[in-house]
């Protein structure tokens, strides 16, 4: 059995071969992974009955689960504003590595570099961008750079692992996540299967032939948790950057402690007053 890893991954072109606009197997699954995204909440909200039922429901739960336990869980009460752009990130990257179990494609968009890229990036202007607006330029970027309560000799230290870590690091490590995971799982569920396909055809192999396929179909479940925990990890990592954006590296936790103590002598004088 041989087997060439780019005929995993690298597929001729076919249409609009050698401009920018070039499409292959894996944007053309894209496309399905997007129409896939969009005909589950369409027609989920296509009735918009007061008690849902059936698709409606499961398309209601499935938005309210990313809401809830991502959005405002993670950001706060201002997760609202970005509950639609979280919700349509996880199920894209959902539908889109879902493709990877699905027989007769068989294959996770998101073992393209260039579409986890191009999603860590979008989520990393957003980030930015919402800082900048919550604070300013000068005050995200400080905020940022020197956060508060640090001796000022620490800066020297802290300042560049801050720059690399929050705007070099994060959006290469939220793409480099999501396509290492999908292409060892990819590579993975193909060599079992292809173990599976040539043990089968020699009589004498037969039983060996049927232990790979019982441990790929068992693969194939482990799969399906994989793609809903990546879709889960990159959503909440975004949720996360968005929060830390708008409520800083713990300047709201100073401000929080510094009108306690403020708070703190007057209660403290009524509840001596009471004693007396």
């Amino acid at each position: 059995m041989e087997l060439n890893p780019n005929e995993l991954f690298f597929w001729e072109p076919i249409a609009l071969a050698g401009t920018p606009f070039e499409i292959n197997r894996v944007v053309l699954l894209m496309f399905v992974a997007s129409a896939a995204c969009l005909l589950f909440f369409l027609v989920g909200a296509r009735r918009g009955a007061l008690v849902p039922r059936g698709i409606q429901n499961l398309a209601e739960t499935a938005y309210l689960f990313v809401r809830n336990n991502i959005a405002i869980d993670v950001i706060g009460p201002e997760g609202t504003k970005y509950a639609g752009y979280l919700a349509a990130l996880f199920f894209f990257i959902f539908f889109a590595n879902l493709l990877e179990i699905v027989p007769g494609i068989n294959f996770p968009v998101t073992s393209r570099m260039a579409i986890p890229a191009v999603l860590a990036f979008l989520s990393y202007v957003i980030f930015v961008t919402v800082g900048i607006i919550k604070h300013g330029p000068v005050g995200y970027f400080k905020g940022v750079l020197f956060p508060p309560g640090v001796p000022w000799p620490i800066y020297f230290f802290l300042t560049p692992i801050e720059l690399f870590s929050t705007f070099v690091f994060r959006p290469l490590t939220l793409a480099i996540r999501l396509l290492a995971n999908m292409m060892a799982g990819h590579v993975l569920l193909t060599i079992f299967f292809l173990f599976t396909a040539d043990f089968v055809a020699p009589e004498l192999s037969l039983p060996l032939g049927i232990v790979t396929a019982i441990v790929a179909s068992g693969l194939i479940l482990f799969e399906l948790l994989v793609i809903g925990i990546q879709a889960y990890i990159f959503t909440t990592l975004t949720a996360f950057y968005i929060s830390e954006a708008i409520h800083g590296h713990g300047e709201e936790a100073h401000e929080e402690q510094g009108d306690e103590d403020e708070r703190r002598p007057e209660a403290q004088r009524e509840t001596e007053g009471i004693a007396a």
